[in-house]
């Protein structure tokens, strides 16, 4: 042993730098090892509805509509995830809920995710109408089609159009899916008037009071039409506003055992995201080509390092002190010999 370290101490430099050579050959090969942890998948489904274009939130002090503040709100959520995480972005109108895509990693797929969520537009919507309750259904049928688990998060201002009463209101005690989901309300309290905007997004008038009220008839129980709006502009004493339906979430919610947030701030909503309990755990490859780039960097400095490093450190300290004397000398001298002539 004692040979060894005497022929290591004597071609150090050598030994070292070949070290660093191995390391960085073996980092540039990507090597990895299996390890279990916990897999993060999130189904981000955003509320396209046309209540969304109500103009009744605030960014940096500039008036926006709920669907650009949502759209904000999750850029900052996505760009927040820790790499390794998987989304997946849906759509909600009408009843239902669709899938732009399975979910994807989004450090290799970061700008694709952003793009989508910068082009969500109400134009987008299939169904003029706004069935929250009903797409609980369809929503869980949409994630046990994913690819992989995954975690709902839903961007939503709780808005029932038409409104709910006791022929069109869903039962929800044999559904089974909601466990753990967030329900992320988006919205203010005060409200604003819903904006019907024409096909090129000009405002054409505001939806009335008799849009959200139910048809009477068989409409009111048909599965086929779940009731259907008025689509008359409404005049000046007549438009409806909208708000956030925050109580209506918070009773939805407590249903299907999920949990409603108020989006308030992105902050808010990763806190309860990272409260979520994983969508699964699962054997991933973990990569060790960082940890063999560091040794290699540890090398390289090391063959810089001197031999006796307490001994160096002693004698820099006495040099530094030795020269900060001799400036302080010099100085006084010269303070001096300036007095002496004055």
């Amino acid at each position: 042993m004692n040979i060894w370290l005497r022929r290591f101490i004597k071609h150090r430099d050598s030994v070292l730098l070949g070290l660093a050579l191995l390391f960085l050959l073996g980092a540039i090969l990507r090597p990895s090892i299996p390890f279990k942890h916990n897999i993060y998948t999130y189904f981000l489904v955003a509320d396209i509805s046309q209540s969304m274009n109500t103009k009744d939130m605030v960014i940096r002090g500039k008036k926006v509509t709920r669907l650009a503040y949502m759209q904000n709100m999750m850029h900052e959520v996505v760009g927040s995830l820790p790499c390794g995480t998987k989304v997946s972005i849906g759509l909600f109108a009408g009843n239902s809920v669709a899938a732009m895509y399975s979910p994807i990693e989004i450090c290799q797929n970061f700008a694709a995710i952003q793009d989508t969520i910068e082009h969500l537009d109400w134009r987008m919507a299939w169904s003029g109408n706004s069935r929250l309750r009903e797409s609980l259904f369809v929503t869980a049928k949409v994630v046990r089609g994913l690819s992989e688990p995954a975690q709902v998060v839903y961007f939503t201002d709780g808005e029932e159009a038409p409104k709910l009463h006791a022929f069109n209101t869903k039962n929800l005690e044999e559904f089974q899916g909601g466990d753990d989901w967030i329900f992320v309300g988006i919205g203010s309290e005060e409200g604003d008037a819903i904006p019907k905007l024409s096909e090129d997004n000009q405002v054409i008038g505001y939806w009335s009071n008799e849009s959200f009220a139910m048809q009477p008839g068989i409409a009111q129980i048909s599965e086929s039409t779940l009731g259907v709006r008025d689509d008359n502009v409404a005049g000046d004493n007549d438009r409806y506003i909208s708000k956030m339906a925050a109580e209506y979430m918070q009773s939805l919610t407590q249903e299907i055992g999920a949990k409603y947030i108020k989006g308030d701030n992105s902050y808010n909503v990763l806190q309860a995201m990272r409260a979520q309990k994983p969508a699964r755990r699962d054997i991933a490859p973990l990569p060790l080509g960082w940890l063999l780039a560091t040794l290699a960097g540890l090398c390289i400095v090391g063959t810089y390092a001197s031999r006796h490093p307490l001994r160096q450190i002693k004698q820099n300290l006495k040099i530094y002190h030795h020269e900060i004397r001799s400036r302080l000398f010099t100085r006084s001298e010269a303070i001096a010999h300036d007095n002496h002539f004055q």
